[in-house]
């Protein structure tokens, strides 16, 4: 079956320190991982899709406004992608494999072509790895389960800056959305 990983919203202003809504800490954890990841599946000749939340100065009208700080701004360094997994984009980003999609909501899937994309390649299990597991993450979890995909999830390479949100999202994933869900190490 051919499969692709899904990054979704490993940026700075998610990850790192000063980010606008960053998870700190957990979020830089899985650095690594997601770096690894993203090295194997292009090792592999797999597709990388960059999913990237999108939203722009004074957006009164996104939901979102009234929730959280503004984040990942059209046009700044927040919406950069984060440490090595920027690095890794650095090198790959004129790879055919590599495909970016600015994103609007939670899911990866509302409002974009993500499963139109995925459905010319003939892909029908994906590997969902960033911030936040119990927000974008899963989100996008829902929507490929409600869409049919097959859906393994790392625990190495999610994380929240709510440690509850976490641990309930992967719990859900496993026994709700039957999702392969790897253990951390």
């Amino acid at each position: 079956m051919k499969k692709a990983l899904l990054i979704i919203d490993y940026s700075y202003d998610f990850v790192a320190d000063d980010g606008r809504l960053t998870c700190g800490k957990p979020g830089q954890s899985i650095e690594d991982a997601i770096a690894a990841k993203f090295n194997d599946y292009i090792a592999a000749k797999l597709p990388v899709f960059i999913m990237m939340d999108l939203h722009h100065n004074d957006d009164y009208y996104h939901p979102e406004t009234k929730l959280f700080p503004p984040h990942n701004i059209e046009g700044t360094h927040g919406r950069e992608l984060y440490g090595k997994v920027k690095q890794v984009y650095a090198l790959n980003e004129d790879n055919p494999l590599v495909i970016w999609i600015d994103k609007t909501r939670y899911s990866a899937f509302a409002g974009t072509n993500l499963h139109q994309l995925l459905a010319e390649r003939h892909i029908q299990s994906i590997e969902l790895t960033g911030v936040c597991t119990d927000i974008c993450v899963f989100h996008t979890a829902v929507d490929g389960y409600n869409l049919g995909y097959d859906m393994t999830v790392d625990a190495s390479a999610v994380q929240s800056f709510n440690s509850e949100g976490h641990r309930y999202a992967l719990s859900h994933f496993k026994n709700t959305l039957g999702m392969t869900v790897h253990s951390e190490s």
